[in-house]
């Protein structure tokens, strides 16, 4: 199947349907192992949903998907697509009032949500608002009394549409697929149109990227949360290669279902593989004997590998016996069957991705926006270099600007912020994608140095990077998390939230710590004092973006004072 060819995300899906084996299992939620979905259920499950949708919209009217991950957000998002409307996913983590503005601004005309928890959080906005014409809802439950609404179960066993002739789409490429509300790590979100081409085309990348390692049985575990563009773009490369997909039932079971369903293939964003490397580290101290001095010897055979050093006659025999002493032990708790993990949604700290594929965790780290459907650039399976973020995909072109900044310019771009023509214009100026992110070329990989908004300024005109020393502070085992301050000052200053297992220790062993943290950092870098708060920040206090990133301004505006103090 050549996804050029192919007109939209609903023709992929059918095209692909015609090939696989129909009671072949497709869709599996790991919450309920009975929750099951077949290529053939998956179809007349889409075709018959669709067909209810169908009668309240017409073609790019909006329609409202809420949901956890599961096989109905799936059949809910295609769906959609077929009945000629645009998917607007949103987290389950908003509140209220996150929710009702985007009911406000993308005014949908359906809405379609998982459970109890999501209604509750909605029911208010939604009697208000007259341009809902229909609700469709997942899990039947007893609080939800609305005659009005519909629940998914109810159309799908009670449709009578002949589902057995496949439906044809007049949808291009360039028709809008979805409008995916940025994470607002600064203030409101603003709703990131993405074409049907435009995901076609990323998904075209990434089978290229991935074509070594895939095969008609892949298994892929998912988690990052489908409202991220991210992985709603992964499902589609899912379906191209007609993938096995298991949703996990959250983050902290994630080990759990990797040895449940052993995947092949699992993305997330890079906060997963700091915990990942500060908890496989701090097993890894606690090792005496012969079992240290291996896990040394694969760690150090394993860095020289990936930093393409030339291992000699016997340290290549050495590392061929490690990989079966240590790496295959490493590998079988995470399901054994782990092919890579793919890293987006940020900056992988370099020493954890040098940690990672060092003892036999492949991990690509890619770089893309929602703007660009997401991905821009990733690094290949068989030239890892973790300090890059890869080669830009060949489907989009790439250039730095003379100050610095990545400009992207392809299909993949996005058709245009949603309802918002001033900042559509501020971002893509002559067809090019202006990202706010510094970078380089070395050899055609892709470096990103920096973010354009977020470089520190010295009084002496030098520019520092907060988020490289943000890293620097948060891989010691004392902190979970950090925020840097000193735009304009003499000094770096820095917000200290330590790491739960070393809180009772924190305040007498912190300070050799930060000596040593100091150590890797410039001069210019270097913290010169901090305080400590003991809240983590998180997506519930709205601290923390659903993709897990630090909402840095509204960090900094809470605690000004005590950055000020400081001085």
């Amino acid at each position: 199947m050549e996804l050029k060819k192919i007109n939209n995300l609903v023709e992929l899906f059918f095209e692909k349907y015609k090939s696989q084996k129909k009671d072949k299992v497709f869709l599996t939620n790991l919450k309920d192992l009975n929750e099951t979905y077949t290529w053939e259920k998956a179809k007349k499950s889409i075709i018959n949903l669709s067909n209810e949708i169908s009668k309240y919209i017409e073609k790019g009217d909006r329609c409202l998907l809420i949901s956890e991950n599961r096989p109905e957000w799936f059949v809910a998002d295609l769906s959609i697509m077929l009945s000629y409307g645009i998917t607007v996913p949103a987290y389950t983590t908003y509140l209220e009032k996150d929710y009702e503005y985007i009911i406000d601004d993308c005014r949908p005309t359906v809405v379609l949500f998982s459970n109890i928890e999501q209604y509750k959080k909605i029911k208010n906005i939604i009697i208000k608002k007259n341009f809902i014409k229909k609700v469709i809802y997942f899990d039947k439950s007893e609080e939800i009394k609305n005659n009005d609404f519909i629940n998914l179960k109810d159309i799908l066993e009670n449709s009578n549409l002949d589902s057995d002739n496949l439906p044809t789409t007049k949808i291009s490429r360039n028709d809008p697929a979805c409008i995916i509300y940025t994470s607002g790590t600064q203030g409101n979100p603003k709703g990131v149109v993405l074409s049907h081409g435009g995901i076609l085309s990323n998904c075209e990348g990434a089978i290229n990227l991935l074509s070594k390692i895939i095969s008609k049985n892949t298994r892929f575990l998912t988690w990052l949360p489908l409202s991220h563009s991210y992985e709603h773009t992964v499902q589609f490369v899912q379906i191209s290669v007609g993938a096995q997909v298991f949703y996990a039932e959250s983050i902290d079971k994630l080990i759990k279902n990797m040895n449940d369903c052993k995947p092949h293939i699992m993305t997330a964003v890079p906060r997963f593989y700091q915990n990942l490397y500060q908890k496989i580290n701090s097993n890894f101290n606690k090792t005496k004997g012969l079992k240290k001095i291996l896990i040394n010897k694969t760690i150090d055979l394993g860095l020289k590998k990936t930093n393409k050093k030339k291992l000699g006659v016997f340290q290549n025999i050495l590392n061929q016996i490690l990989d079966i002493l240590v790496r295959k032990k490493i590998k079988n708790q995470f399901g054994g069957s782990l092919k890579t993990f793919v890293s987006g949604g940020g900056a992988l700290n370099v020493d954890v991705g040098l940690f990672l594929n060092s003892i036999g965790l492949p991990t690509l780290q890619g770089y893309g926006l929602t703007e660009t459907s997401p991905v821009v650039s990733c690094n290949p399976i068989n030239d890892i270099r973790v300090e890059t973020v890869g080669p830009p995909f060949s489907q989009n072109q790439v250039k730095i600007a003379e100050d610095g900044e990545i400009l992207v310019k392809g299909e993949n771009v996005m058709l245009g912020y949603w309802n918002n023509e001033i900042e559509t214009k501020k971002i893509l100026i002559d067809g090019w994608l202006h990202t706010g992110d510094i970078g380089k070329f070395e050899n055609n990989f892709l470096i990103i140095t920096d973010r354009k908004k977020d470089i520190i300024i010295t009084p002496g005109g030098d520019n520092i990077s907060p988020s490289k020393v943000e890293t620097e502070i948060t891989n010691s085992n004392f902190v979970e998390q950090a925020i840097v301050y000193g735009d304009n000052k003499p000094f770096l200053v820095a917000l200290i939230v330590p790491s739960d297992e070393k809180k009772l220790s924190f305040d007498q062993d912190f300070r050799k710590e930060l000596e040593k943290i100091n150590k890797n950092l410039t001069k210019i870098e270097k913290i010169k004092k901090y305080f400590v708060i003991n809240q983590k920040f998180s997506i519930e206090n709205r601290m923390l973006t659903p993709t897990l990133k630090l909402k840095r301004y509204k960090i900094i505006n809470m605690y000004k004072k005590e950055f000020e103090n400081l001085y």
